[in-house]
């Protein structure tokens, strides 16, 4: 069987994270502020890591996420860089099903179509993997397709994640900025400066 067409971007932005993580300094300073103001670097590395690593995989196969996993302290661990890279790599492949993204996903008691699902975490994983680089110094590399994507889905979710402070007022941008400039701008981030 064939993946869903939507798969290798899930890979590709779940490879862009994992460049992130890597290139967090090992002397990162974890309670540094950070572009979200509800979270330090280390609760921005915590929810970054449980919801793109290990929800993605839970997600896919329609397992509730147990309560260690929803309060582990990943950034504590001295590996925890190259324990997300292979998370994100079972996640990844969890969705490689075609089987993962038919009918809707529940954990939650409110129902969501699995394609609607795996376009929110592509989201997270790129929103959240800029807002990681932005407070350790990094960047994050976004092809167009993926910038193009992304921007899409900040459009369908701006209004609603904005009622739940999930997004801050659109950033004002030239009508000349590349697609993954305009798609942080629409989501309240401000891409003017590193990552």
């Amino acid at each position: 069987m064939n993946a869903h067409p939507m798969h290798p971007l899930l890979t590709r932005a779940a490879s862009a994270a994992a460049g992130v993580a890597a290139a967090v300094p090992a002397d990162q300073p974890l309670d540094a502020p950070t572009p979200c103001p509800e979270f330090d670097t280390r609760a921005l590395i915590n929810h970054w890591v449980l919801y793109t690593s290990h929800g993605l995989e839970h997600r896919a196969r329609r397992i509730e996420l147990p309560e260690e996993l929803n309060t582990r302290d990943f950034a504590a661990d001295a590996d925890w860089r190259s324990a997300y890279a292979a998370q994100l790599e079972r996640a990844v492949a969890a969705w490689a099903d075609p089987a993962a993204w038919e009918g809707d996903v529940d954990l939650g008691g409110s129902p969501m179509p699995a394609v609607g699902i795996a376009r929110m975490l592509i989201l997270e994983l790129l929103l959240h993997g800029w807002d990681v680089a932005r407070a350790t110094g990094g960047r994050i590399e976004v092809d167009e397709e993926l910038a193009l994507l992304t921007g899409e889905i900040v459009a369908e979710n701006a209004e609603l994640y904005r009622q739940y402070a999930g997004f801050a007022e659109a950033v004002a941008l030239p009508e000349d900025a590349p697609a993954w400039d305009r798609a942080l701008a629409a989501s309240g981030r401000d891409p003017r400066g590193k990552a």
